[in-house]
């Protein structure tokens, strides 16, 4: 919603909404008090209309002194706020009584003759008392998120002192006892900021916020290790410098929060993102096609200016070492199509600008303004290409992330000159890397993008460093388990933000063809009673570290499987086939679980995650229904491939279905079960995969076959059989960055417990 409520029916409160929970609040408050003052334009009014306009007047009061009540109380308990909220209070009962006043009528028909004013003799008086109301409850509201940004500072303060006191530390024992109280206050404030970033109106600032949290998530397991790698080695200055690092990133990443959250910068800074290509491009065709409507709209200098300052950007792909010769010299040639085109439109319009009888674009120009557009468009799109291919390229070389290897090995060795050169290979991955998501910056189609972008950048810039220093302190104690531990967490660190690249990768693919790239929220999560008969309510529990690092690492997992069923999907024709529909519905449940385990989205305890599982598990069998049905068509040996996935699919659902359904008590016990359900989700996913291009294959052979026959008959009477690719039969088909064991991954920090 582009506006807040309150500026529709010109009822502007003065008050900027920045959350949506405030925005929904007032939208049926507006939509009440707009009813209550469009009835004055109606000559005639019945007594039913007269007694339904008192209801809404009476219902509008008494809701308003609820919500003052709640208002108050909120001033008791934060004196800070008493005064502002106490006024605020005040003209809210105040205007919810005047409007009830207007809208009591009695039962008479006719307007009143004994002098009282009322709606409908004093419209004028209506729109006031609306006014105010709206005014003071927005007021209201809005004070009321203040105190949601005081819980998120407050949770923030904690987490300063407490991380003050983890770097201090000298023993074990003092480190074990302080970080289980700063795990705490991490999980409190991931829990605040998350419900912040999912109520946020500004998909810019959500972006913003997403990027901090995924630092801090990351961050917290790198803190532990690296401290403890401190701990151990004290007089090594690799290990303090890698210490150092997590320490100065965790507190800029809580810094960054509080900007958001509170709108401000220090010392009253302004922050503007670097200007994309994408963004200049947009912009330049704005211009030029406003010129359609307005030859006077702006100086012929400012359009080239314009072009100037996008070509001048087109230097991050041409300087580059990376792009290659063909590529450089297709940037060079489609940059100098622009400035031609567009010396020719400022050319037109300049002739135009000077007949006396032109008022608008003439045929000629408006023909340069055509060319113009479509030159800067083929620019846009092989920088596009130029972007998208090298940083597939460069996923596909480092999927086997070679270097971290052979720098575990090195230094596990104790040997310190390999380490040198290996860590020279991994500075030159890493130069690569943060260049390529500069040009991807560029690129990216929409600020949220873009924003997600420069974090990418931002991590490896920052994490090739520390995995330098980690391996280094390895190679001084090769003997150290600590330091090897160390080692291989900021290494999980890097491969999750390859992982993460990846996706980035596809939604800007999306962007650019059209796609939202947004995954569709999953909004019907089981109601109550309804799928609940053999669940008890399981208490929220805390996870530890290596807990939380498991189900993140799961989560992540479980978001690349998704994104390659969305892959498939896009391959069918049919998009309402049976397959299709179910095999979308279940990756989007698996979606709002991976979102989960990041503590977002609509599943906020592991109740609910237990409720989407069974729900997801139901659909599974559906599917498998489905498959059956569809295996009546096939030939044999088709039929034993689609039916053998299938079986399995169906294990996988009965598995789930009855693990989530059994009672657990205890902490762990609670893990186990959630821990359990992601992996047989992730499982069910897998499947599915490996299912969705067998079946997209025979469908189309089906299809082949009847438009080539022009008969319907059974799959199962022809005599030839298309062959189905071994890769995809035996699960080569995954995604193409691998997927790590459980046993080697930990990634994010995570949150499961209910608020």
């Amino acid at each position: 919603m582009a506006s807040s409520p309150c500026s529709s029916g010109n009822f502007d409160s003065g008050l900027e909404i920045k959350t949506r929970s405030v925005e929904q609040t007032l939208i049926p408050l507006v939509s009440q008090v707009t009813t209550l003052i469009n009835h004055k334009d109606k000559p005639k009014k019945s007594e039913r209309t007269q007694q339904a306009i008192q209801r809404v007047g009476q219902a509008v009061s008494v809701a308003v002194g609820r919500f003052v009540a709640v208002g108050e109380a909120i001033a008791v308990e934060n004196e800070e706020l008493k005064e502002e909220m106490g006024m605020a209070c005040f003209e809210a009962r105040r205007a919810g009584d005047a409007i009830a006043q207007l809208t009591e009528v009695g039962t008479a028909v006719a307007p009143p003759v004994d002098g009282r004013t009322t709606v409908f003799s004093d419209r004028t008086g209506m729109v006031k008392a609306a006014r105010m109301l709206l005014s003071s409850v927005t007021k209201v509201l809005v004070l009321a998120d203040r105190i949601v940004i005081k819980q998120i500072i407050t949770s923030r303060n904690k987490v300063l002192v407490t991380l003050e006191q983890l770097e201090r530390v000298s023993t074990f024992q003092e480190f074990v006892q302080i970080f289980s109280q700063f795990g705490n206050q991490m999980v409190e404030f991931a829990h605040l900021t998350g419900d912040r970033q999912n109520d946020l109106k500004d998909e810019t600032k959500k972006a913003r916020m997403a990027a901090a949290r995924a630092v801090l998530e990351k961050c917290t397991m790198m803190l532990l290790t690296a401290s403890k790698t401190c701990l151990r080695h004290p007089d090594c200055e690799s290990a303090r410098i890698n210490k150092d690092a997590v320490f100065h990133r965790m507190r800029f990443a809580l810094q960054q929060v509080i900007e958001i959250v509170t709108d401000t910068r220090p010392c009253g800074e302004t922050k503007v993102l670097p200007l994309s290509i994408y963004t200049g491009i947009k912009d330049f065709k704005s211009n030029v096609e406003g010129l359609r409507e307005g030859l006077y709209s702006l100086p012929h200098q400012a359009l080239s200016g314009q072009l100037d300052a996008v070509v001048e950007r087109t230097e991050d792909f041409t300087d580059s070492a990376y792009t290659s010769h063909e590529h450089r010299e297709g940037i060079l040639q489609l940059s100098q199509l622009a400035r031609q085109d567009t010396d020719q439109l400022i050319a037109a319009w300049m002739e135009a600008k000077h007949s006396l009888n032109a008022r608008e674009a003439t045929e000629e120009m408006e023909l340069s303004i055509l060319k113009t557009c479509q030159s800067v468009y083929e620019l846009r799109r092989e920088l596009h290409k130029v972007a998208v291919g090298r940083a597939a390229d460069l996923l596909k070389l480092h999927a086997e992330h070679l270097p971290l290897r052979a720098l575990k090995a090195s230094g596990g060795e104790g040997n310190l000159e390999a380490v040198a050169e290996y860590a020279r290979t991994l500075g030159e991955q890493k130069e690569q890397l943060v260049e390529t998501c500069r040009l991807l910056c560029h690129v990216s189609g929409t600020e949220p993008l873009e924003i997600t972008c420069i974090h990418a950048e931002e991590t490896f810039h920052v994490i090739g460093p520390q995995i330098i220093s980690a391996a280094q302190t390895l190679a001084l104690h090769p003997s150290s388990k600590i330091a090897k531990e160390n080692l291989d967490v900021f290494c999980e660190a890097w491969e999750s933000q390859l992982c993460d690249m990846a996706v980035l990768l596809r939604e800007i693919n999306d962007v650019f063809e059209g796609r939202r790239g947004d995954k569709r929220a999953y909004l019907s999560l089981p109601r109550p009673g309804k799928h609940s008969a053999n669940l008890k309510t399981v208490k929220a529990v805390k996870l530890d570290a290596e807990e939380q690092s498991t189900i993140a690492k799961l989560g992540l997992e479980l978001r690349l499987l998704t994104s390659d069923v969305d892959t498939e999907v896009e391959k069918w024709e049919d998009q309402e086939h049976d397959i299709i529909r179910q095999g979308q519905s279940m990756s989007s449940m698996a979606y709002s679980i991976y979102l989960f385990t990041r503590g977002e989205g609509l599943l906020k305890t592991t109740t609910d995650l237990f409720h989407q599982a069974e729900v997801l598990s139901e659909e599974g069998l559906q599917l498998c229904s489905s498959l059956h049905t569809f295996s009546t068509k096939l030939m044999d040996e088709e039929k034993v491939v689609v039916l053998s996935e299938m079986e399995k699919l169906m294990g996988l659902c009965q598995q789930l279905q009855m693990g989530v359904r059994t009672p657990v008590q205890g902490k762990t016990a609670t893990f186990q079960k959630v821990d359990s359900s992601i992996q047989n989700t992730r499982a069910i996913i897998t499947v599915m995969i490996y299912l969705l291009p067998v079946c997209n294959k025979l469908v189309r052979k089906y299809k082949s076959e009847r438009s080539s026959l022009g008969s319907p008959q059974s799959w199962r009477d022809r005599q030839s059989s298309t062959a189905i690719k071994d890769d995809v039969l035996n699960g080569k088909n995954s995604n193409g960055f691998g997927v790590k064991s459980l046993e080697q991954h930990m990634a994010n920090f995570t949150f499961l417990e209910s608020k």
